[in-house]
């Protein structure tokens, strides 16, 4: 058996655990997005529906039945003259083989089937979103579902599910971990490839053309997000995506770009000079934000809170600030007045998994969340100045992200993005 299968399997049976013989989930898997006239973007499949099938098309439904503790599987049915358009679909017959499901029925039988499977429970477990406050969506979700039958059933109560799937998605089975690896290595050596290929009079999406082929040589068919290849002061526009400005001799090139491969996202953020050579000035800032990068990386481990790693990463860069000289005054008062917020606006890193951004909170019952065994999360501090008159013209319009990926051990942290140099003498060296 596929292991990815092997462990949705698994996955099911503690989610059927958790909701009870009382309780019925329901999953939509992704729906297809048109991008243009007749043509539709990639399609990627829906993070919880793929965490729990593996099943990668649309127009389907997954339904897990606490009083039965089996699950079925809504899908397309084979079809020969689509298919010669379309591309292959697995069929009725075969997703029950290859997802390992107790049914598979045609989606065309989802609105009568789901009648029965209804009843008999007590509580309706869907998927809510964050776009939209939990119970009108949970809400919403259940009328468009009713609006699919024709008998008025009604569950006594809706819950939503991602307090039971996104809680499990926090922390990585040994295949995920292995995922989200080789999606590092693949980001890897994307970035190396800008490395060596960053010239002055370059375009930016010409470097960024150079990590997709990377990424497509290894078989990473898609980005984990939209790729950020920002040259000079362009690196401080945190989410910049236009890709478009020419490369100029003096200029420090951030880029922050992973690959998604099978499913899994790779996150990293590295920053070099597009001539090779760091100034004085360069490497001033840069090794103040190399310096918390490692910091942070050494205090991370199973135990601690993130709160904590974000506190240490603000005393760490106003420090740096002071250094600099680009803030002046105690060290305790600059954060109170969150002085560093102007060179420093975003947190020290965020979990991942299937999402860049991955499910899970920072606190729990107003409690800050406590690194465990195997999650994984990226340590990304940043310096970003901006281009004002009370900045030294040396530092103006410098923007550095240095971004790893860790996974937490019972004892120690894998850093597993070291294959993307990220030492002052490593880049220049890869570059020359």
């Amino acid at each position: 058996m596929n292991p990815y299968i092997q462990q949705c399997v698994i996955r099911r049976q503690k989610v059927l655990q958790r909701i009870g013989q009382d309780g019925i989930a329901v999953l939509w898997s992704a729906s297809e997005k048109q991008r243009s006239g007749d043509t539709c973007y990639p399609y990627r499949q829906d993070s919880d529906f793929y965490y729990l099938s593996g099943f990668d098309e649309p127009e389907s439904v997954l339904v897990l039945d606490g009083a039965s503790g089996e699950t079925t599987l809504f899908c397309r049915e084979k079809d020969p003259e689509r298919e010669i358009w379309d591309g292959f679909r697995y069929g009725v017959l075969d997703a029950k083989s290859i997802f390992r499901m107790d049914h598979t029925l045609a989606i065309q039988d989802f609105p009568n089937k789901i009648e029965s499977l209804l009843k008999n429970h007590c509580t309706l477990w869907l998927l809510g979103s964050d776009a939209t406050p939990q119970k009108t969506d949970i809400q919403k979700r259940w009328f468009d579902l009713r609006s699919s039958v024709s008998a008025d059933i009604q569950p006594l109560q809706c819950a939503d599910l991602r307090e039971i799937v996104h809680a499990m998605r926090m922390i990585k089975d040994e295949v995920e971990l292995n995922l989200l690896r080789q999606a590092a290595q693949i980001s890897a050596l994307g970035h190396c490839a800008a490395m060596q290929k960053t010239r002055v009079g370059k375009w930016e999406y010409q470097i960024e053309g150079d990590i997709l082929s990377v990424f497509y040589q290894h078989n990473a068919r898609s980005v984990a997000y939209n790729s950020i290849v920002a040259g000079g002061k362009n690196a401080c526009v945190l989410h910049y995506v236009h890709n478009q400005s020419i490369l100029r001799d003096g200029d420090l090139l951030m880029i922050d770009a992973g690959a998604e491969y099978a499913a899994y996202a790779g996150d990293i953020s590295r920053t070099f000079p597009v001539n090779g050579r760091f100034s004085p000035a360069q490497k001033d800032v840069y090794e103040v934000v190399l310096s918390v990068n490692q910091k942070i990386i050494e205090q991370a481990k199973a135990g601690i809170t993130y709160e904590s790693l974000s506190q240490s990463a603000i005393e760490l860069l106003t420090q740096g600030l002071i250094d600099l000289k680009l803030l002046s005054g105690s060290l305790k008062d600059l954060i109170e007045q969150k002085a560093y917020r102007r060179f420093y606006m975003h947190g020290i890193g965020h979990w991942l998994g299937l999402d860049v951004h991955d499910v899970g909170p920072r606190f729990v019952d107003g409690k800050p969340m406590v690194l465990q065994e195997d999650m994984c999360m990226t340590v990304e501090p940043g310096l970003y100045i901006p281009d004002d008159v009370d900045i030294p013209t040396e530092l103006r319009g410098m923007g550095i992200r240095i971004e790893d990926n860790i996974i937490i051990h019972k004892n120690h942290v894998e850093v597993y993005t070291q294959e993307a140099p990220k030492t002052i003498a490593d880049i220049e060296q890869l570059m020359s």
